[in-house]
């Protein structure tokens, strides 16, 4: 797979490094052979905003031979994108690529006409100014990223982590995200949405702390039935100051972290595994197999089968 990423003056050396490693992670992991090349606007050098000088840019025919087409930020001056480039996003978007628009790349995206009053995500600080820019577009102020198969968009900053991560998930299956989080040591899934990162960040299993033992503790115990006042036990809480708690250290309730954590679980055995679709909604706590299907329905618009035969075994995609 190809996959090109629009380079411009000032772009940070961050925005520009996330879907380099993540996707170059792939092919070092021997997951698939996925090229990443820069590009910008007739080939030129550009130099970064800390000042760094990159040279031997592709030109902007570069997104018209690629697969994935990603603008991994924008100016935050409110300008447009040029008519050359928004030709050459249409012109991908054309031709079948996915056209993704990281952080602040979602209002080149937007500007180029692709989103169609469909809903659309970029950084917290820039919402409202993208909502007044194009007020036929929904905003989602509650996502880190929202993929609409063509297009796909972004949170701010490392949120561009995670619709990488999608990227190869959707493509290559989650043990595949799995491994390159693993190898880049971040999760491979976040729960919430950017709102909470505004006061406080995520918490993640594995913490000193009296919710990160719940979460410890509720990933051990996937295929028990699970229920609040078990999560507050566990971590020596009333369900009151548990279910304040959490929220405030997640961005999220209790059952909507549990039901990402069992359908991510559900995900892995079914591709690694030839285990009965009944035997793998027990083992992941869900209460009978058509209640699995209908969560993994309406979380992934796909059924577990067609997952399995999508993802399971699998040669690696190219």
């Amino acid at each position: 797979m190809r996959i090109a990423v629009y380079s411009f003056e000032g772009v940070t050396m961050f925005h520009l490094a996330v879907p380099q490693m993540v996707f170059g992670e792939v092919t070092r992991q021997g997951l698939a052979d996925w090229e990443t090349i820069l590009f910008t606007d007739g080939g030129n050098t550009i130099r970064t905003a800390e000042g760094y000088q990159i040279g031997g840019l592709a030109g902007l025919d570069a997104a018209t031979a690629a697969d994935v087409v990603i603008v991994p930020s924008w100016d935050d001056d409110g300008k447009h994108p040029s008519a050359q480039l928004a030709g050459a996003l249409q012109a991908a978007h054309k031709q079948g690529a996915m056209v993704v628009g990281l952080c602040l790349g979602a209002f080149a995206v937007a500007d180029s006409g692709l989103l169609a009053a469909r809903p659309a995500v970029t950084h917290w600080h820039a919402l409202d100014a993208f909502g007044e820019r194009h007020p036929d577009i929904p905003v989602d102020r509650t996502v880190l990223y929202i993929d609409h198969g063509d297009v796909l968009t972004s949170a701010g900053t490392a949120a561009g982590i995670d619709a990488c991560l999608h990227i190869v998930r959707s493509r290559l299956g989650a043990e595949a995200a799995n491994h390159v989080a693993r190898s880049l040591v971040v999760a491979p899934h976040r729960s919430g949405g950017q709102a909470q990162y505004i006061e406080r960040p995520i918490l993640q299993p594995g913490g000193a702390n009296p919710i990160a033992e719940s979460l410890d503790w509720a990933i051990e115990h996937l295929g028990d039935q699970i229920s609040v006042d078990d999560l507050a036990r566990a971590s020596h809480m009333s369900r009151r100051s548990f279910i304040r708690a959490f929220r405030a250290a997640t961005g999220t309730t209790p059952a909507t972290w549990l039901r990402t954590r069992r359908l991510d679980e559900v995900r892995r055995l079914l591709e690694v595994t030839d285990l009965p679709i009944d035997h793998i909604a027990a083992q992941c706590g869900f209460a009978s197999p058509i209640t699995m299907r209908q969560n993994f329905m309406s979380e992934f618009a796909t059924t577990p089968s067609e997952y399995r035969r999508r993802f399971s075994a699998r040669t690696p995609a190219t």
